[in-house]
């Protein structure tokens, strides 16, 4: 597994990926957003001058129906069964590799346990975890659910989708690894899928299920945010076919997980 230390660190990066979780926590809390919309729809009647203001309040008015309407629930099941309705459906033939990303700690349990499911029905020799902050724990539960230390690497480098795919095929291109098998969540698999296929994987998508103990509003958040990240990330052009760079990842910054668990 890559080593930790030797991650080639981006500010710049890791700072927009901040600023991107604020923007999409105030977007997702009716509270910050519906009041200014409001003012909006009532300030430019107190403006008699204004020539303007039935435009402004007309358009104050139609982006609050947009945001009520989008925020609903039965909304929020539409696009959540639209973001996988696209999904091409698992074949069940064989990959080089599992690759599941990280997503922080709510969602690992049911990643590992369908990788490990995966990895148990021989349709992969390799399971790969990409993720910073979540490599090295995916790897730790599925070697305590049996699966041999050899069979496991990854890279806790990438904070992004984006990186997740870039280091992974950095890593296991090279190697020879060009069809895997991609486990994430349903609401991030469309975007995910979109970018390793960008970068010349074979992708076949798995879904693992969201976790019961996230609530309706975690569920709406994530679904929200996938919508947002795949206009984001199409308007950057990162669904098109590109090489990945090797720079991407230091090669001396590759050593074997069982290495590591011994130093």
């Amino acid at each position: 597994m890559l080593d930790p230390s030797q991650c080639i660190q981006k500010p710049l990066t890791n700072s927009w990926t901040s600023l991107s979780w604020q923007v999409f926590s105030w977007l997702t809390t009716p509270a910050l957003v519906i009041p200014p919309l409001v003012l909006m729809i009532v300030l430019p009647w107190l403006f008699r001058r204004l020539r303007w203001r039935r435009r402004i309040s007309g358009l104050g008015t139609a982006l609050l129906c947009l945001y009520l309407v989008t925020l609903s629930p039965t909304m929020m099941k539409i696009g959540s069964r639209a973001l996988v309705s696209f999904l091409p459906s698992d074949s069940g033939i064989a990959a080089d590799a599992i690759v599941v990303l990280g997503r922080g700690t709510e969602m690992r349990p049911e990643r590992v346990d369908v990788s490990a499911q995966l990895w148990e029905a021989s349709r992969a020799p390799l399971i790969f975890a990409s993720g910073w902050g979540d490599a090295q724990e995916i790897a730790k539960m599925l070697e305590q659910k049996g699966i041999p230390a050899t069979a496991v690497d990854g890279e806790p480098c990438s904070r992004t989708t984006e990186e997740n795919a870039r280091f992974t095929a950095a890593i296991l291109q090279p190697k020879n690894v060009h069809r895997i098998l991609l486990v994430t969540d349903p609401p991030h698999m469309l975007r995910s899928l979109l970018t390793f296929r960008s970068l010349g994987f074979e992708v076949i998508p798995h879904t693992n299920p969201l976790p019961d103990r996230l609530n309706a509003r975690a569920k709406a958040y994530l679904v929200f945010r996938e919508y947002l990240g795949i206009v984001g990330y199409g308007l950057r052009g990162r669904f098109l076919p590109r090489e990945p760079s090797a720079a991407d990842v230091s090669p001396t910054a590759i050593v074997p997980y069982t290495q590591r668990q011994t130093t």
